[in-house]
């Protein structure tokens, strides 16, 4: 076998290598990012709740806390 195919051969086994762990590292960003977009919506529901207390809504007004 020829030293360039040799060398292809290896280039291409590293860029395989490379490819995997981007793709693992884009999946566990991505389940990362779910996450935090959950808890952005819970932090954001607490605010809005507070801020319905702090305004004096009446109980009626407001959503109940299962929601």
């Amino acid at each position: 076998m020829s030293q360039r195919l040799h060398d292809i051969e290896e280039m291409l086994a590293h860029l395989n290598r490379v490819c995997d762990d981007l793709s693992a590292v884009v999946a566990r960003q991505g389940r990362e990012i779910e996450t935090l977009q959950r808890r952005v919506g819970m932090l954001l529901e607490r605010a809005a709740e507070a801020e319905a207390e702090a305004a004096g809504l009446p109980p009626a007004d407001q959503r109940p806390p299962h929601w």
